[in-house]
């Protein structure tokens, strides 16, 4: 079984696409030029200025990029930034605006044609417009209608649970309660939200293990390990400002082990702009050890490591293994360490891609560690063993008891800004009982039990005809999500679909019967709501809860805030006399914090807390206390078995990946300059040994095609091969271009995050261009 190839607007600059050597360090000069190049095009000079001295600064906003945290007060630099996070600053700062006029002009239709780059290009959303049923074009409406619109759909359904309600990681704390608040006093708890897409997989696996699923690390544990482990993760790209934490680590005399199937820049040195050296170009190495590992043969590797350290404890009793640590605070061992006991090294060996001599190696570096952080990203958690190579991971920290102590510990790296905190409020299709119990005690209605949709669950729905409405907190799900072509199919055949945003994108291009796009303010923006100055509080990567104050005036007059926005809605859907008080939430958000303490763990005095200079540190009781919230009140090691995958001749193991000039599916430019990629998207990075053994050269044009084990394939078409340092048999491209590859079935077990990183693929000669010969 075949599906149709998706076809998506390609941008006119890819005609002229390059490609030149890779760089093999990140950061430095560069960065900067090209950081105040983008600021000043979109933003002027006073407004980059402002913003820019603003970013992750006591007083100032958050950064609406990636999750990394934010140094002491005391302790940040004038510039606390990277070169992404001025992107992200300077295209929510767009001086340009997305206009009534300007949707006149494109139809819907005519936005379908246009590139996702393109069409977040054109600048900020200014008013609220809907696209009624049999219309063409999307037309302004008023907020008021906009919000009778909403609620006219919500309460014409047979089932709360026809609605879907769908979170990006960016909104903010207060945002994201206010939403759950919304959806379950609705009577439904369908929210699927972009963790069900990254790490997923990391939630399920450390709640199994340790009983929360969040790291335990703080930003001093990296300042303070002697070992840092770098796993399917592009600090460089994704969370830039981790470099700076790198750089200190190896200053206090730290080694690093990276492991990634691709050689990235940011891995290897980084030149700290921050600094004359750095700007010089003369940087701090980073990688003491690279393991150019397999996609998918992370699992084996930490099996790996398990078998070597306790082979070193029987050699050495008492030097490496944490036997303390072990009895009193864990679950499993003895079965543990019978399995790995007897591991086949053949299999790991096939599995990595590894010499078991590079193997052995590293795990020396473990075992003569004291201090271990164990940090990873999306190259672990878009597997099908996502979850159980994640648990390996930890059995390896629980056998040298590396959490709960000084510089050690587990440290997953969020991708989006604020998506550690969404969960943290709620956001979430299985929150526990003990939450609703608390929403029910502070506003007196009986929240809904079901567990609702993820977001696999939620496509599947709107495609059967089960989900009638969707909404939309920020994001862009159609681009986000796998099976681009399943996912687009089911938004259009939506009743209504809401997309509260910043900026144009691709899923307001395939929008319901109805559409509505509701503008919001942006995080850098001054916000007003209620006539006063209001300020919104994000939780970061490493479980740190902070205030951001927006600085810039808003793009237009008739933007609102998130919380105004829900807020409407609510009072819109159930009037003003009910339980919750809206109205209040959207005038003073000192009253949603009050909520929060009383309803989130960990919250309790919230208000006050969120006022201190730097915020608070949620609890986590592995990290406080070496306490673990599991069923036996211990740690667990688990039990896992390595798997090995074989390919049919001539198939290849696709991984996706961003480049640097985007962030998640936004789309900066065209360029990834530490991969020597120039004015293009649509390409493949494949290793010279597969070049030559399937008979394609550097530079030929192919066609991908997927291939699963229910027969089905799809396509993406029409992509440049680029010869590149990867493991023989491996090959990645960027996303969201390679989404439509990946089944809305394929995903890890346990999680359902979508298997982004392992997608078996051939190759097909794309209108005649091979140069080879099979």
């Amino acid at each position: 079984m075949s599906v149709s190839p998706i076809h998506p607007p390609v941008d006119a600059e890819e005609s002229e696409l390059r490609v030149t050597e890779r760089k093999t360090a990140a950061a430095g000069a560069k960065a900067v030029a090209i950081s105040m190049k983008r600021s000043l095009s979109a933003q002027g000079l006073v407004k980059t200025a402002r913003n820019l001295l603003s970013l992750n600064q006591v007083g100032g906003f958050d950064c609406m990029s990636c999750a990394w945290p934010d140094p002491l007060p005391g302790e940040r630099h004038t510039a606390e930034f990277c070169e992404n996070g001025a992107k992200a600053v300077a295209w929510e700062g767009d001086r340009n605006q997305v206009t009534p006029e300007f949707f006149a002009q494109h139809s819907v239709e005519d936005l379908k044609t246009r590139s996702a780059h393109w069409l977040e290009s054109q600048g900020r959303l200014v008013h609220p417009m809907v696209r009624r049923d049999g219309g063409t074009h999307y037309e302004p409406i008023s907020w008021e209608s906009a919000f009778e619109l909403v609620a006219s759909h919500l309460k014409a359904l047979d089932s709360p649970d026809e609605a879907i309600f769908y979170t990006s990681g960016r909104a903010s704390n207060e945002a994201a309660f206010v939403y759950q608040l919304l959806v379950r006093a609705f009577g439904t708890n369908n929210l699927p939200d972009c963790s069900n897409m990254c790490h997923e997989s990391t939630g399920v696996g450390l709640t199994d293990s340790i009983g929360i699923g969040k790291g335990s690390v703080s930003l001093r544990d990296i300042h303070e390990a002697d070992l840092i482990v770098i796993s399917g993760q592009n600090p460089g790209t994704n969370h830039p400002r981790m470099l700076s934490a790198l750089e200190t680590a190896k200053r206090n005399g730290a080694r690093i082990i990276a492991i990634n199937p691709l050689p990235e820049a940011g891995l290897f040195k980084f030149d700290n702009p921050q600094h004359p050296r750095g700007m010089a170009g003369i940087g701090t190495r980073l990688a003491d050890e690279f393991l150019q590992i397999r996609s998918d043969g992370d699992l084996a590797l930490w099996q790996a490591f398990g078998h070597l350290l306790l082979a070193a404890e029987k050699r050495a009793p008492g030097t490496v293994v944490d036997r303390d640590f072990i009895e009193r605070h864990t679950n499993g061992f003895e079965e543990y360490a019978a399995h790995v006991e007897d591991i086949d090294r053949d299999a790991v060996v096939r599995a990595t891609g590894l010499d078991w001599a590079q193997i052995e190696k590293a795990a020396d570096m473990l075992a003569g560690s004291e201090r271990i952080v164990n940090c990873w990203a999306m190259g672990i958690t878009q597997h099908r063993n996502s979850v159980n190579t994640i648990k390996e991971m930890v059995n390896v920290a629980l056998l040298q008891g590396m959490i709960g102590k000084p510089g050690a510990g587990l440290c997953p790296v969020r991708g989006h800004s604020n998506v550690q905190g969404d969960r943290s409020m709620g956001i979430w299709e299985k929150v526990p009982d003990s939450f609703l119990d608390a929403l029910r005690d502070e506003f007196g209605f009986e929240p809904p039990r079901e567990h609702g949709y993820d977001a696999v669950a939620a496509v599947k729905a709107m495609d059967a005809g089960a989900g009638k409405v969707f909404v939309g907190l920020g994001g862009n799900f159609s681009q986000a999500m796998s099976d681009t072509g399943v996912t687009e199919r089911a938004l259009e055949k939506s009743a209504l679909t809401v997309q509260i945003s910043t900026k144009l994108n691709r899923s307001h291009a395939v929008a319901g019967t109805d559409a509505l796009i509701l503008p919001t303010l942006g995080r850098t923006e001054k916000d007003l709501t209620g006539g006063r100055i209001q300020k919104v509080t994000v939780e970061d990567s490493m479980s740190a809860v902070h205030a951001s104050h927006g600085r810039s005036e808003p793009a237009g007059e008739l933007l609102r805030s998130e919380v105004d926005i829900l807020c409407g809605v609510a009072r819109a859907t159930f009037g003003d006399d009910h339980a919750v008080p809206w109205a209040e939430f959207a005038g003073d958000y000192d009253r949603i914090r009050d909520s929060i303490g009383r309803v989130v763990p960990g919250c309790e005095d919230y208000t006050e807390k969120i006022a201190r200079s730097g915020g608070f540190a949620l609890p986590h009781p592995p990290r406080d206390s070496r306490t673990f919230p599991t069923t036996s009140g211990l740690a667990e090691f688990t039990v896992s078995p390595i798997q090995v995958a074989t390919l049919p001749a001539g198939r290849l193991v696709l991984q996706s990946l961003r480049s640097h000039d985007q962030f998640n599916t936004t789309i900066y430019g065209l360029d990834d300059r530490y991969r020597g990629i120039h004015s293009g998207r649509r390409v493949v990075f494949i290793s010279p040994a597969d070049l030559s053994e399937l008979g394609y050269a550097d530079g030929d044009r192919v066609d991908l095609v997927s291939e699963w084990i229910d027969g089905s394939e799809r396509r993406a078409d029409g992509f440049r091969l680029v010869s590149y340092s990867t493991p023989k048999g491996c090959v990645a491209a960027y996303y969201p271009e390679t989404n439509p590859l990946v089944p809305l079935d394929s995903f890890a077990e346990g999680s359902r995050c979508p298997t982004s990183k392992w997608v078996q693929v051939r190759l097909e000669p794309a209108g005649g261009s091979r140069t080879g010969t099979v």
